[in-house]
């Protein structure tokens, strides 16, 4: 069977135990058919270089260099958290908290720099920190995030669409608590999401960091081939003698770190600090990587797929509004497009070990 999503390297070890027995409890019976395979990533091109020409076509001032990299911009705090979702999601796992813990670290930081009654502003929690402490601060909150869910997801053993779910709730909750219900200024923060180098922005440096460093995990290390070895089959890969909790609560942990990196570049670009920060974004991250390949069930995904798929999602977003197309439809269309995902993964399983 062929594919071109990313290949899974090849093994050695307990980890090369565990995948050869989740290979054998997925393949076909000997004399049967055999199953088709979905090209995943050669899908995503087309439906990406479509919507490149219908936007071109439909708008005089969607192809040219300044709104490219716009998109690229905007998709980069997506894109920085999908990276290692998509880690999580290959063990499957998924992390739902990421909207709430990009808000959160927004905020922390904010409250962190912000000077008593600056601007204003009274919060009780204002810490008067140099912009570097409160930066440090912010990224503790964010690994402190990560440990939560994998204490629970690992350690309690509760399901991570519960844990996360509850993070989710709990952390949006302290983020209206540590803003008092208001938006918190930060001054002299500017460079992180608004400077530019070659006239590229610094997040999408970042972005393209992540790219390659999760690229290599996944492709090149005994922890990446272990994730597709404990979304393949977590019972063989447990009897293999693979940690399965550590590294999945790892996996945890640099999602938690990777979102709070992408809400300091939130705040860096808008400046400041609101109740609201990372509303939604969990949705577009569970998107992207969903319609990038990697399967809800675990064992299968890579980076490429993920990074087409936000592309696509930041290009719909921005077409749509070089139309002149109401907000409100944007997040309709952003809706669809998860169900599409959805619904798209759930059919490739099935084709992919039916009969032919």
């Amino acid at each position: 069977m062929t594919s071109n999503q990313d290949p899974v390297p090849p093994v050695t070890g307990p980890t090369a135990s565990a995948a050869a027995t989740a290979d054998a409890s997925h393949a076909p019976a000997k004399g049967r058919g055999r199953g088709v395979s979905v090209p995943e990533v050669a899908a995503l091109v087309v439906v990406l270089v479509a919507l490149f020409v219908f936007f071109s076509i439909t708008s005089q001032y969607f192809l040219n260099s300044e709104n490219l990299v716009n998109i690229l911009q905007n998709v980069a705090v997506v894109g920085i958290i999908a990276c290692p979702a998509t880690l999580i999601m290959i063990a499957g796992q998924f992390d739902l908290s990421v909207g709430s813990a990009v808000g959160f670290v927004s905020m922390l930081a904010a409250v962190a720099a912000l000077a008593p009654g600056a601007g204003g502003t009274e919060v009780p929690w204002s810490g008067d920190l140099p912009l570097f402490g409160a930066l440090a601060v912010a990224m503790a909150g964010a690994i402190l995030i990560g440990v939560v869910n994998a204490f629970f997801v690992t350690g309690v053993g509760i399901n991570a669409l519960i844990t996360t779910l509850g993070t989710l709730a709990i952390f949006r909750g302290l983020t209206k608590v540590l803003g008092n219900g208001q938006t918190i200024r930060i001054d002299g923060f500017g460079w992180l999401g608004v400077n530019r180098i070659f006239g590229i922005p610094i997040p999408v440096y970042i972005f393209i960091a992540a790219i390659v460093i999760f690229w290599f995990i996944l492709k090149y290390t005994v922890y990446g081939r272990s994730m597709f070895a404990i979304g393949a089959s977590p019972t063989a890969a447990r009897l293999a003698g693979i940690r399965t909790k550590r590294l999945i609560a790892i996996g945890f942990v640099i999602t938690s770190a990777c979102a709070g990196l992408a809400g300091l570049i939130r705040l860096s670009q808008v400046g400041g600090a609101s109740v609201n920060g990372g509303l939604g974004i969990e949705l577009s991250v569970v998107t992207a990587v969903v319609l990038g390949g990697t399967s809800l069930a675990g064992g299968k995904g890579g980076i490429l797929g993920t990074v087409l798929a936000v592309l696509i999602i930041g290009v719909l977003g921005n077409g749509l509004i070089q139309l002149n197309v109401p907000s409100f439809w944007i997040e309709v269309a952003g809706g669809a497009l998860l169900l599409g995902a959805v619904s798209v993964d759930r059919l490739r399983v099935r084709v992919t070990h039916s009969d032919v």
